[in-house]
């Protein structure tokens, strides 16, 4: 799950959310949110997130299934979600992000499938520094073990 699911979608969380925040805010986040959110707790949805995926990336050695089957999980994430936020609008008449409310149709089609291509990277990123991570670790505790003779 932590390979999968929660550093791919946590890291896109937080970037996504504060780089349309900082472009604005009404996007994701409208003002009228204010009166009902306090910025800790938004904070704690959009930024804590990310130090904390950090922390257990460095605290435990994850196993990552195949690439192509971690590809293939995570884009049927970004996919099933896609299709929830569709479903949603389509019982409510409402989009979940008011960014979906500002663009034309050939603009979702694209935005839907640039988030899933993004997800995706930040799958293999994920997996890229795992593997730095751990991997130093263990030739440095390799190099400090006794060598027999």
């Amino acid at each position: 799950m932590m390979a999968v699911l929660a550093f791919p979608v946590g890291v896109f969380v937080v970037v996504m959310f504060w780089t349309l925040y900082l472009y604005d805010r009404d996007l994701v986040y409208p003002r009228l949110l204010d009166n009902f959110i306090p910025q800790w707790l938004n904070h704690g949805m959009h930024t804590t997130v990310l130090p904390f995926i950090l922390i257990e990336m460095r605290t435990t050695h994850h196993k990552y299934p195949s690439r192509f089957c971690g590809l293939l999980a995570v884009c049927s994430f970004a996919v099933g979600y896609v299709l929830w936020m569709c479903w949603v609008h389509h019982v409510t008449g409402v989009w979940v992000y008011p960014l979906l409310d500002r663009i034309g149709p050939l603009a979702k089609v694209t935005f839907f499938s640039s988030v899933t291509a993004l997800i995706s990277i930040f799958y293999v990123l994920g997996e890229v520094l795992n593997g730095y991570i751990w991997d130093s670790w263990r030739c440095a505790v390799d190099s400090e073990k006794p060598k027999a003779d």
